[in-house]
Protein backbone atom coordinates (compact mmCIF):
# COMPACT_ATOMS: atom_id res chain seq x y z
CA UNK A 1 0.00 0.00 0.00
CA UNK A 2 1.63 3.10 -0.78
CA UNK A 3 1.89 6.30 1.02
CA UNK A 4 -1.12 8.21 -0.96
CA UNK A 5 -3.09 5.50 -1.52
CA UNK A 6 -3.11 4.82 2.20
CA UNK A 7 -3.85 8.34 2.67
CA UNK A 8 -7.12 8.33 0.28
CA UNK A 9 -7.93 5.44 2.55
CA UNK A 10 -7.89 7.12 5.58
CA UNK A 11 -9.79 9.98 3.84
CA UNK A 12 -12.45 7.86 3.10
CA UNK A 13 -12.77 6.09 6.38
CA UNK A 14 -12.60 9.71 7.84
CA UNK A 15 -15.67 10.87 5.80
CA UNK A 16 -17.90 8.02 6.03
CA UNK A 17 -17.32 7.78 10.13
CA UNK A 18 -18.17 11.54 10.71
CA UNK A 19 -21.07 10.45 8.07
CA UNK A 20 -22.46 8.29 10.36
CA UNK A 21 -21.61 10.22 13.37
CA UNK A 22 -23.90 12.92 11.76
CA UNK A 23 -26.63 10.87 10.39
CA UNK A 24 -26.89 9.46 13.97
CA UNK A 25 -27.56 13.10 15.12
CA UNK A 26 -29.73 13.85 12.35
CA UNK A 27 -32.30 10.74 13.48
CA UNK A 28 -31.68 12.24 17.29
CA UNK A 29 -32.52 16.05 16.14
CA UNK A 30 -35.72 14.68 14.14
CA UNK A 31 -37.12 12.49 17.32
CA UNK A 32 -36.39 15.65 19.79
CA UNK A 33 -37.80 18.22 17.80
CA UNK A 34 -41.00 16.46 16.91
CA UNK A 35 -41.63 14.05 19.77
CA UNK A 36 -39.90 15.19 22.54
CA UNK A 37 -43.21 16.39 24.52
CA UNK A 38 -44.93 13.55 24.17
CA UNK A 39 -41.86 11.45 25.13
CA UNK A 40 -41.16 13.78 28.42
CA UNK A 41 -44.95 12.48 29.42
CA UNK A 42 -44.23 8.89 28.93
CA UNK A 43 -41.00 8.87 31.12
CA UNK A 44 -42.57 10.59 33.40
CA UNK A 45 -45.43 7.82 34.05
CA UNK A 46 -43.16 5.13 33.35
CA UNK A 47 -42.66 5.72 37.09
CA UNK A 48 -45.18 3.23 38.35
CA UNK A 49 -43.49 0.31 38.62
CA UNK A 50 -39.63 -0.74 37.51
CA UNK A 51 -40.38 -3.42 35.15
CA UNK A 52 -42.52 -0.41 33.52
CA UNK A 53 -39.80 2.10 34.11
CA UNK A 54 -37.27 0.10 32.31
CA UNK A 55 -39.37 -0.72 29.34
CA UNK A 56 -39.55 2.82 28.78
CA UNK A 57 -36.59 3.48 29.10
CA UNK A 58 -35.62 1.17 26.35
CA UNK A 59 -38.03 2.50 24.26
CA UNK A 60 -37.00 6.02 24.58
CA UNK A 61 -33.67 5.32 23.52
CA UNK A 62 -34.32 3.19 20.48
CA UNK A 63 -36.38 6.74 19.42
CA UNK A 64 -33.42 8.90 20.19
CA UNK A 65 -30.94 6.64 19.00
CA UNK A 66 -28.84 7.39 22.64
CA UNK A 67 -29.38 6.62 26.27
CA UNK A 68 -27.52 9.96 26.50
CA UNK A 69 -30.33 11.80 25.43
CA UNK A 70 -32.64 9.86 27.85
CA UNK A 71 -30.28 10.39 30.63
CA UNK A 72 -30.48 14.22 30.11
CA UNK A 73 -34.32 14.02 30.05
CA UNK A 74 -34.49 12.00 32.98
CA UNK A 75 -32.18 14.28 35.04
CA UNK A 76 -34.21 17.38 34.34
CA UNK A 77 -37.09 15.25 35.86
CA UNK A 78 -35.29 14.04 39.07
CA UNK A 79 -34.37 17.42 39.36
CA UNK A 80 -37.40 18.54 39.33
CA UNK A 81 -38.63 16.24 42.53
CA UNK A 82 -41.03 14.03 39.59
CA UNK A 83 -39.24 11.67 39.65
CA UNK A 84 -36.92 9.56 42.30
CA UNK A 85 -33.26 8.81 41.50
CA UNK A 86 -33.66 5.34 42.00
CA UNK A 87 -36.96 5.45 39.54
CA UNK A 88 -34.28 7.53 37.18
CA UNK A 89 -31.55 5.15 37.05
CA UNK A 90 -34.19 2.03 36.27
CA UNK A 91 -34.90 4.17 33.49
CA UNK A 92 -31.38 4.50 32.33
CA UNK A 93 -30.15 0.73 32.38
CA UNK A 94 -33.61 0.29 30.08
CA UNK A 95 -32.12 3.49 27.96
CA UNK A 96 -28.39 1.33 27.88
CA UNK A 97 -30.47 -1.56 26.58
CA UNK A 98 -32.73 -0.04 24.22
CA UNK A 99 -29.54 1.69 22.76
CA UNK A 100 -27.77 -1.52 22.03
CA UNK A 101 -31.19 -2.76 20.41
CA UNK A 102 -30.50 0.24 17.82
CA UNK A 103 -26.93 -1.14 16.96
CA UNK A 104 -28.76 -4.46 16.33
CA UNK A 105 -31.77 -2.81 14.19
CA UNK A 106 -28.91 -0.85 12.26
CA UNK A 107 -26.59 -3.61 11.23
CA UNK A 108 -29.48 -5.30 9.43
CA UNK A 109 -28.28 -4.95 5.87
CA UNK A 110 -30.95 -4.76 2.76
CA UNK A 111 -29.86 -3.21 -0.31
CA UNK A 112 -33.61 -1.95 -1.09
CA UNK A 113 -33.93 -0.11 2.37
CA UNK A 114 -31.64 2.84 1.44
CA UNK A 115 -33.37 4.61 -1.56
CA UNK A 116 -36.80 4.04 -0.30
CA UNK A 117 -36.08 5.53 3.42
CA UNK A 118 -34.15 8.41 1.03
CA UNK A 119 -37.73 8.54 -1.44
CA UNK A 120 -40.01 8.63 1.27
CA UNK A 121 -37.99 10.63 3.82
CA UNK A 122 -36.96 13.46 1.23
CA UNK A 123 -41.19 13.39 0.28
CA UNK A 124 -42.13 13.46 3.32
CA UNK A 125 -39.83 16.39 4.78
CA UNK A 126 -40.59 18.83 1.60
CA UNK A 127 -43.83 18.16 1.39
CA UNK A 128 -45.21 17.64 4.88
CA UNK A 129 -47.14 20.45 5.83
CA UNK A 130 -46.67 20.10 9.86
CA UNK A 131 -43.52 20.04 11.70
CA UNK A 132 -43.89 16.70 13.46
CA UNK A 133 -44.21 15.32 9.56
CA UNK A 134 -41.30 16.74 8.55
CA UNK A 135 -39.76 15.37 11.37
CA UNK A 136 -40.43 11.92 10.39
CA UNK A 137 -39.13 12.81 7.19
CA UNK A 138 -36.08 13.66 8.98
CA UNK A 139 -35.59 10.51 10.77
CA UNK A 140 -35.94 8.36 7.91
CA UNK A 141 -33.20 10.31 5.42
CA UNK A 142 -30.99 10.28 9.06
CA UNK A 143 -31.60 6.15 8.94
CA UNK A 144 -30.57 5.96 5.16
CA UNK A 145 -27.54 8.34 5.82
CA UNK A 146 -26.32 5.54 8.91
CA UNK A 147 -26.40 2.39 6.14
CA UNK A 148 -25.11 4.40 3.46
CA UNK A 149 -22.46 5.49 6.20
CA UNK A 150 -22.08 1.66 7.09
CA UNK A 151 -21.50 0.93 3.57
CA UNK A 152 -18.76 3.69 2.43
CA UNK A 153 -16.81 2.02 5.83
CA UNK A 154 -17.16 -1.29 4.20
CA UNK A 155 -15.93 -0.31 0.99
CA UNK A 156 -12.76 2.32 2.29
CA UNK A 157 -11.42 -0.60 4.50
CA UNK A 158 -11.59 -3.26 2.39
CA UNK A 159 -8.03 -2.22 0.80
CA UNK A 160 -7.36 -2.75 4.50
CA UNK A 161 -7.42 -6.32 5.39
CA UNK A 162 -4.30 -7.69 3.48
CA UNK A 163 -2.31 -4.90 4.64
CA UNK A 164 0.81 -5.53 6.96
CA UNK A 165 1.14 -2.68 8.66
CA UNK A 166 -2.60 -2.35 9.47
CA UNK A 167 -2.68 -6.78 10.28
CA UNK A 168 0.03 -5.71 12.93
CA UNK A 169 -1.48 -2.61 14.33
CA UNK A 170 -4.72 -4.61 14.49
CA UNK A 171 -3.11 -7.27 16.40
CA UNK A 172 -1.24 -5.72 18.99
CA UNK A 173 -4.95 -4.20 19.97
CA UNK A 174 -5.72 -7.64 20.23
CA UNK A 175 -3.16 -8.66 22.77
CA UNK A 176 -3.29 -5.32 24.68
CA UNK A 177 -7.08 -5.54 25.80
CA UNK A 178 -6.64 -2.18 28.14
CA UNK A 179 -5.45 0.12 24.73
CA UNK A 180 -8.25 -1.47 23.18
CA UNK A 181 -10.65 -1.04 25.93
CA UNK A 182 -9.80 3.17 26.78
CA UNK A 183 -9.29 3.98 22.70
CA UNK A 184 -13.45 2.81 22.82
CA UNK A 185 -14.44 5.09 25.77
CA UNK A 186 -12.19 8.08 24.20
CA UNK A 187 -13.45 7.67 20.77
CA UNK A 188 -17.10 7.07 22.26
CA UNK A 189 -16.38 10.41 24.27
CA UNK A 190 -14.80 12.63 21.14
CA UNK A 191 -18.29 11.71 18.81
CA UNK A 192 -20.69 11.80 21.51
CA UNK A 193 -22.09 8.87 20.78
CA UNK A 194 -21.69 5.33 21.79
CA UNK A 195 -24.19 4.09 19.19
CA UNK A 196 -22.02 5.27 16.53
CA UNK A 197 -18.63 4.25 18.30
CA UNK A 198 -20.19 0.59 18.30
CA UNK A 199 -21.24 0.24 14.65
CA UNK A 200 -17.66 1.76 13.41
CA UNK A 201 -16.08 -1.33 15.40
CA UNK A 202 -18.21 -4.19 15.13
CA UNK A 203 -17.49 -2.74 10.87
CA UNK A 204 -14.41 -3.25 11.40
CA UNK A 205 -14.55 -6.46 12.85
CA UNK A 206 -16.86 -7.61 10.58
CA UNK A 207 -14.55 -6.58 8.05
CA UNK A 208 -11.83 -8.88 9.83
CA UNK A 209 -9.53 -5.88 10.27
CA UNK A 210 -10.02 -5.22 14.25
CA UNK A 211 -9.39 -9.18 15.84
CA UNK A 212 -12.70 -10.09 17.43
CA UNK A 213 -10.95 -9.30 21.57
CA UNK A 214 -9.98 -5.89 20.04
CA UNK A 215 -13.65 -5.01 19.19
CA UNK A 216 -14.80 -6.80 22.24
CA UNK A 217 -12.56 -4.84 24.35
CA UNK A 218 -13.38 -1.14 21.99
CA UNK A 219 -17.55 -1.70 22.42
CA UNK A 220 -16.94 -2.33 26.42
CA UNK A 221 -14.82 1.01 26.74
CA UNK A 222 -17.85 2.60 24.55
CA UNK A 223 -19.91 1.76 27.10
CA UNK A 224 -17.65 3.47 29.59
CA UNK A 225 -17.51 6.39 27.24
CA UNK A 226 -21.30 6.55 26.65
CA UNK A 227 -21.41 7.06 30.77
CA UNK A 228 -19.10 9.47 31.11
CA UNK A 229 -20.67 11.49 28.29
CA UNK A 230 -24.06 11.74 30.55
CA UNK A 231 -21.90 12.81 33.66
CA UNK A 232 -20.26 15.46 31.68
CA UNK A 233 -23.68 16.88 30.20
CA UNK A 234 -25.08 16.84 33.73
CA UNK A 235 -22.54 17.88 35.86
CA UNK A 236 -23.82 21.22 36.88
CA UNK A 237 -27.11 19.30 37.59
CA UNK A 238 -28.42 19.26 40.78
CA UNK A 239 -27.37 16.45 43.43
CA UNK A 240 -30.35 13.91 42.79
CA UNK A 241 -29.67 14.05 39.20
CA UNK A 242 -25.93 13.64 39.16
CA UNK A 243 -26.12 10.90 41.91
CA UNK A 244 -28.64 9.13 39.32
CA UNK A 245 -25.64 9.56 36.55
CA UNK A 246 -22.93 8.52 38.26
CA UNK A 247 -24.56 5.80 39.79
CA UNK A 248 -25.09 4.28 36.32
CA UNK A 249 -21.47 5.12 35.25
CA UNK A 250 -20.32 3.09 38.01
CA UNK A 251 -22.83 0.18 36.72
CA UNK A 252 -22.00 0.41 33.36
CA UNK A 253 -18.37 1.18 33.33
CA UNK A 254 -17.15 -0.76 35.79
CA UNK A 255 -19.10 -4.06 34.39
CA UNK A 256 -17.77 -3.67 31.10
CA UNK A 257 -14.38 -3.01 32.67
CA UNK A 258 -15.05 -6.58 34.64
CA UNK A 259 -16.18 -7.94 31.40
CA UNK A 260 -13.54 -6.78 29.68
CA UNK A 261 -10.60 -8.23 31.92
CA UNK A 262 -12.72 -11.56 31.82
CA UNK A 263 -12.34 -11.78 28.06
CA UNK A 264 -8.88 -11.39 28.67
CA UNK A 265 -9.15 -14.17 30.50
CA UNK A 266 -10.73 -16.34 28.53
CA UNK A 267 -11.44 -15.13 25.40
CA UNK A 268 -13.21 -18.53 23.78
CA UNK A 269 -16.37 -16.73 25.34
CA UNK A 270 -16.73 -14.91 23.01
CA UNK A 271 -17.46 -17.55 20.24
CA UNK A 272 -20.96 -18.56 21.92
CA UNK A 273 -22.24 -15.33 20.70
CA UNK A 274 -22.53 -15.65 17.21
CA UNK A 275 -21.17 -17.53 13.40
CA UNK A 276 -19.32 -14.90 12.75
CA UNK A 277 -17.15 -11.70 14.59
CA UNK A 278 -19.58 -8.61 13.39
CA UNK A 279 -22.25 -10.49 14.91
CA UNK A 280 -20.41 -12.01 18.07
CA UNK A 281 -19.01 -8.62 18.73
CA UNK A 282 -22.42 -6.63 18.68
CA UNK A 283 -24.54 -9.88 20.35
CA UNK A 284 -22.10 -8.97 23.10
CA UNK A 285 -22.55 -5.30 23.09
CA UNK A 286 -26.58 -6.21 23.77
CA UNK A 287 -25.78 -9.57 26.09
CA UNK A 288 -23.82 -7.18 28.26
CA UNK A 289 -26.55 -4.47 28.95
CA UNK A 290 -29.04 -6.65 29.01
CA UNK A 291 -27.78 -9.05 31.85
CA UNK A 292 -26.39 -5.73 33.68
CA UNK A 293 -29.89 -4.18 33.40
CA UNK A 294 -31.07 -8.05 34.70
CA UNK A 295 -28.98 -8.20 37.62
CA UNK A 296 -29.24 -4.66 38.96
CA UNK A 297 -32.35 -3.89 38.94
CA UNK A 298 -33.37 -5.53 42.09
CA UNK A 299 -30.75 -3.31 43.96
CA UNK A 300 -31.45 0.11 42.80
CA UNK A 301 -32.40 1.39 45.91
CA UNK A 302 -29.29 -0.01 47.67
CA UNK A 303 -27.07 1.49 44.68
CA UNK A 304 -28.44 4.71 45.14
CA UNK A 305 -28.58 4.59 49.34
CA UNK A 306 -24.41 3.75 48.53
CA UNK A 307 -24.16 6.46 46.17
CA UNK A 308 -26.09 8.97 48.45
CA UNK A 309 -23.51 8.47 51.18
CA UNK A 310 -20.56 9.03 48.82
CA UNK A 311 -22.25 12.37 47.03
CA UNK A 312 -23.41 13.97 50.11
CA UNK A 313 -25.01 17.16 49.29
CA UNK A 314 -22.38 20.13 50.39
CA UNK A 315 -23.87 23.20 52.32
CA UNK A 316 -24.01 26.47 50.38
CA UNK A 317 -25.17 28.70 53.13
CA UNK A 318 -22.16 30.82 53.28
CA UNK A 319 -20.17 32.73 50.30
CA UNK A 320 -23.60 32.74 48.44
CA UNK A 321 -22.94 35.35 45.74
CA UNK A 322 -26.39 37.60 45.33
CA UNK A 323 -27.52 37.76 41.65
CA UNK A 324 -26.15 41.64 39.97
CA UNK A 325 -27.94 42.76 36.71
CA UNK A 326 -25.62 42.49 33.91
CA UNK A 327 -27.22 46.10 32.25
CA UNK A 328 -23.82 48.13 32.19
CA UNK A 329 -24.68 52.25 31.97
CA UNK A 330 -21.17 52.62 30.80
CA UNK A 331 -22.24 50.88 27.38
CA UNK A 332 -24.90 53.03 26.66
CA UNK A 333 -22.68 54.70 24.23
CA UNK A 334 -22.10 51.73 22.46
CA UNK A 335 -25.60 50.77 21.60
CA UNK A 336 -24.76 47.21 20.48
CA UNK A 337 -22.73 46.18 23.58
CA UNK A 338 -25.46 47.63 25.49
CA UNK A 339 -28.21 45.80 23.73
CA UNK A 340 -26.37 42.47 23.92
CA UNK A 341 -26.04 43.34 27.85
CA UNK A 342 -30.28 43.81 27.90
CA UNK A 343 -30.44 40.19 25.49
CA UNK A 344 -28.30 38.77 28.74
CA UNK A 345 -30.66 40.26 31.60
CA UNK A 346 -33.61 39.07 29.41
CA UNK A 347 -32.17 35.03 29.40
CA UNK A 348 -31.37 35.68 33.33
CA UNK A 349 -35.03 36.69 33.60
CA UNK A 350 -36.72 33.89 31.78
CA UNK A 351 -34.35 31.62 33.53
CA UNK A 352 -35.44 32.61 37.03
CA UNK A 353 -39.01 32.03 35.73
CA UNK A 354 -38.44 28.70 34.13
CA UNK A 355 -37.06 28.32 37.94
CA UNK A 356 -40.61 29.05 39.52
CA UNK A 357 -42.59 26.96 36.90
CA UNK A 358 -40.74 23.84 38.09
CA UNK A 359 -41.28 25.09 41.82
CA UNK A 360 -44.89 25.61 41.84
CA UNK A 361 -45.95 22.11 40.48
CA UNK A 362 -45.66 19.98 43.42
CA UNK A 363 -47.43 22.78 45.34
CA UNK A 364 -50.57 21.55 43.84
CA UNK A 365 -49.90 18.23 46.05
CA UNK A 366 -48.63 19.41 48.90
CA UNK A 367 -48.31 23.35 50.11
CA UNK A 368 -45.08 24.35 51.30
CA UNK A 369 -44.88 27.94 52.26
CA UNK A 370 -41.05 28.67 52.00
CA UNK A 371 -41.52 27.46 48.65
CA UNK A 372 -44.57 29.80 48.31
CA UNK A 373 -42.52 33.19 49.87
CA UNK A 374 -39.41 32.23 47.45
CA UNK A 375 -41.99 32.42 44.32
CA UNK A 376 -43.56 35.57 45.49
CA UNK A 377 -39.40 37.33 46.53
CA UNK A 378 -38.42 35.53 43.01
CA UNK A 379 -42.30 37.32 41.63
CA UNK A 380 -40.50 41.07 42.59
CA UNK A 381 -37.49 40.46 41.53
CA UNK A 382 -38.59 39.94 37.84
CA UNK A 383 -40.29 42.95 37.91
CA UNK A 384 -37.69 45.07 39.21
CA UNK A 385 -35.53 43.31 36.14
CA UNK A 386 -38.50 44.18 33.85
CA UNK A 387 -38.68 47.56 35.10
CA UNK A 388 -34.25 48.22 34.98
CA UNK A 389 -34.50 46.38 31.33
CA UNK A 390 -37.32 49.47 30.14
CA UNK A 391 -35.46 52.03 31.27
CA UNK A 392 -32.50 50.87 30.22
CA UNK A 393 -33.52 50.77 27.06
CA UNK A 394 -35.10 53.93 27.06
CA UNK A 395 -32.07 55.78 28.10
CA UNK A 396 -30.40 53.98 25.35
CA UNK A 397 -32.67 55.27 23.11
CA UNK A 398 -31.65 58.85 24.40
CA UNK A 399 -28.50 58.31 22.83
CA UNK A 400 -29.56 58.14 19.02
CA UNK A 401 -29.79 53.96 17.06
CA UNK A 402 -29.88 53.75 13.82
CA UNK A 403 -33.28 51.75 12.14
CA UNK A 404 -31.95 48.64 12.99
CA UNK A 405 -30.67 48.89 16.57
CA UNK A 406 -34.19 50.55 17.13
CA UNK A 407 -36.24 47.62 16.59
CA UNK A 408 -34.01 45.14 18.53
CA UNK A 409 -34.53 47.56 21.48
CA UNK A 410 -38.18 47.32 20.79
CA UNK A 411 -38.20 43.74 20.78
CA UNK A 412 -36.25 43.28 23.68
CA UNK A 413 -39.31 45.27 25.69
CA UNK A 414 -41.42 43.58 24.23
CA UNK A 415 -40.26 40.21 25.37
CA UNK A 416 -39.36 41.74 28.81
CA UNK A 417 -43.07 42.40 28.50
CA UNK A 418 -44.61 38.72 28.01
CA UNK A 419 -41.65 37.06 30.26
CA UNK A 420 -43.09 39.58 33.11
CA UNK A 421 -46.64 38.16 32.32
CA UNK A 422 -45.52 34.81 32.47
CA UNK A 423 -43.91 35.81 35.44
CA UNK A 424 -47.51 36.69 36.93
CA UNK A 425 -49.69 34.06 35.95
CA UNK A 426 -47.58 31.72 38.16
CA UNK A 427 -47.06 33.65 41.26
CA UNK A 428 -50.36 35.64 41.44
CA UNK A 429 -52.47 33.17 39.43
CA UNK A 430 -50.82 29.23 39.95
CA UNK A 431 -49.51 29.89 43.69
CA UNK A 432 -53.22 31.47 44.41
CA UNK A 433 -55.17 27.92 43.14
CA UNK A 434 -52.75 26.01 44.65
CA UNK A 435 -53.35 27.58 48.39
CA UNK A 436 -57.21 27.06 47.35
CA UNK A 437 -56.43 23.48 46.98
CA UNK A 438 -54.48 23.38 50.37
CA UNK A 439 -57.04 25.63 52.21
CA UNK A 440 -59.96 23.94 51.01
CA UNK A 441 -58.46 20.10 51.70
CA UNK A 442 -59.48 19.59 47.96
CA UNK A 443 -57.89 17.43 45.57
CA UNK A 444 -57.96 16.84 41.88
CA UNK A 445 -59.42 13.43 40.25
CA UNK A 446 -56.52 11.05 39.69
CA UNK A 447 -57.50 11.73 35.68
CA UNK A 448 -57.31 15.31 36.47
CA UNK A 449 -53.99 15.72 38.38
CA UNK A 450 -52.25 13.30 35.28
CA UNK A 451 -53.81 16.26 32.78
CA UNK A 452 -52.33 19.08 34.71
CA UNK A 453 -48.98 17.63 35.16
CA UNK A 454 -48.50 16.38 31.28
CA UNK A 455 -50.01 19.56 30.05
CA UNK A 456 -47.17 21.56 32.89
CA UNK A 457 -44.51 19.14 31.19
CA UNK A 458 -45.12 20.24 27.55
CA UNK A 459 -45.16 23.91 28.44
CA UNK A 460 -41.52 23.68 30.82
CA UNK A 461 -40.49 21.85 27.45
CA UNK A 462 -41.51 24.97 25.48
CA UNK A 463 -40.03 27.25 28.24
CA UNK A 464 -36.74 25.20 27.67
CA UNK A 465 -36.91 25.36 23.96
CA UNK A 466 -37.51 29.25 24.01
CA UNK A 467 -34.15 29.65 25.97
CA UNK A 468 -32.57 28.25 23.85
CA UNK A 469 -33.85 30.08 20.61
CA UNK A 470 -32.75 33.20 22.82
CA UNK A 471 -29.25 31.81 23.31
CA UNK A 472 -28.50 30.55 19.84
CA UNK A 473 -31.18 32.61 17.92
CA UNK A 474 -31.59 29.64 15.69
CA UNK A 475 -34.78 30.52 12.86
CA UNK A 476 -35.78 27.19 12.94
CA UNK A 477 -35.71 26.30 16.41
CA UNK A 478 -37.75 29.57 16.05
CA UNK A 479 -39.77 28.65 14.16
CA UNK A 480 -40.73 25.51 15.80
CA UNK A 481 -41.05 27.59 19.25
CA UNK A 482 -44.22 29.61 17.25
CA UNK A 483 -45.53 26.22 16.09
CA UNK A 484 -45.49 24.46 19.26
CA UNK A 485 -48.19 27.74 20.27
CA UNK A 486 -50.85 26.39 18.33
CA UNK A 487 -49.98 22.78 19.42
CA UNK A 488 -50.59 23.99 23.09
CA UNK A 489 -53.90 25.84 22.15
CA UNK A 490 -55.30 22.78 20.74
CA UNK A 491 -54.23 20.05 23.70
CA UNK A 492 -55.33 22.46 26.33
CA UNK A 493 -59.13 22.87 23.80
CA UNK A 494 -59.02 18.92 24.54
CA UNK A 495 -58.12 19.15 28.11
CA UNK A 496 -61.27 21.52 28.67
CA UNK A 497 -63.37 18.90 26.66
CA UNK A 498 -62.03 16.35 29.12
CA UNK A 499 -62.71 17.84 32.02
CA UNK A 500 -66.23 19.10 31.12
CA UNK A 501 -67.10 15.45 30.28
CA UNK A 502 -65.74 14.55 34.06
CA UNK A 503 -68.54 17.34 35.24
CA UNK A 504 -71.21 16.06 33.19
CA UNK A 505 -70.28 12.50 34.99
CA UNK A 506 -70.86 13.80 37.84
CA UNK A 507 -67.22 12.81 39.41
CA UNK A 508 -67.04 15.16 42.96
CA UNK A 509 -63.57 15.78 42.79
CA UNK A 510 -64.38 17.17 39.26
CA UNK A 511 -66.58 18.85 40.07
CA UNK A 512 -64.88 20.28 43.44
CA UNK A 513 -62.02 21.80 42.03
CA UNK A 514 -63.43 22.56 38.54
CA UNK A 515 -62.66 26.03 38.40
CA UNK A 516 -59.15 25.35 40.22
CA UNK A 517 -58.65 23.29 37.27
CA UNK A 518 -59.69 25.24 34.25
CA UNK A 519 -57.53 28.55 35.72
CA UNK A 520 -54.52 26.26 36.24
CA UNK A 521 -54.84 24.79 32.38
CA UNK A 522 -55.21 28.80 31.12
CA UNK A 523 -52.14 29.92 33.38
CA UNK A 524 -50.16 27.25 31.96
CA UNK A 525 -51.37 28.10 28.45
CA UNK A 526 -50.77 31.90 29.12
CA UNK A 527 -47.35 30.78 29.86
CA UNK A 528 -46.64 29.37 27.08
CA UNK A 529 -47.80 32.30 24.95
CA UNK A 530 -45.55 34.38 26.85
CA UNK A 531 -42.40 32.65 25.72
CA UNK A 532 -43.73 31.80 22.10
CA UNK A 533 -43.09 35.37 21.67
CA UNK A 534 -39.24 35.34 21.72
CA UNK A 535 -39.46 33.19 18.53
CA UNK A 536 -41.21 36.35 16.67
CA UNK A 537 -38.22 38.68 15.74
CA UNK A 538 -36.09 36.28 14.54
CA UNK A 539 -39.14 34.80 12.35
CA UNK A 540 -40.00 38.53 11.45
CA UNK A 541 -36.55 38.94 10.50
CA UNK A 542 -36.89 35.80 7.73
CA UNK A 543 -39.65 36.15 6.54
CA UNK A 544 -41.51 33.10 8.01
CA UNK A 545 -44.18 35.00 10.32
CA UNK A 546 -47.09 36.39 8.48
CA UNK A 547 -49.55 39.11 10.06
CA UNK A 548 -51.75 36.43 10.80
CA UNK A 549 -50.07 33.14 11.07
CA UNK A 550 -47.38 30.97 10.59
CA UNK A 551 -45.78 31.04 7.19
Amino acid sequence: MTETHAIQILIHIAGAAALLIWAVRLVRTGVERGFTAPMRIWLRHSAKNRMLAAGTGMGAAVLLQSATAVAVLVSNFVSKGALASATGLVILLGADVGSAVVTQLLMVRQPILIPLLLLIGVTVFLRGEGSNTRQIGRIMIGLALIFVSLDMIRYATEPMISNPGTQAVMAYLGRDLLTAFIIGAAFAWGVHSSVAAVLLFVTLAGQSILPLTAAAAMILGANLGGGVIAFVLTYNAPIDARRMIMANLVLRGGGAAIVAFAIGAMPDLLMQLGSTPARQSINLHLAFNLLLALLTLPFVGSMMAAISAIMSEKSTSNGVLAATSVLDPALLDRPQRAMDCAARELLGMGQKIEQMLIAVDPLYDQWNGATANTITDQDKAIKQRHLDIKLYLARLGQKGMDEELSRRSMELASISSSLDSASDAIARNMLKLARRLDMQKLHFSQQGRDEISDFTDRVQSNVQLALNVMMNQNPAEARELVAAKEKVRKVEQKLQRSHIGRLREGLAESIETSNIHQETLRALKQINTAFSTVGHPILLRSGDLLKSRLA
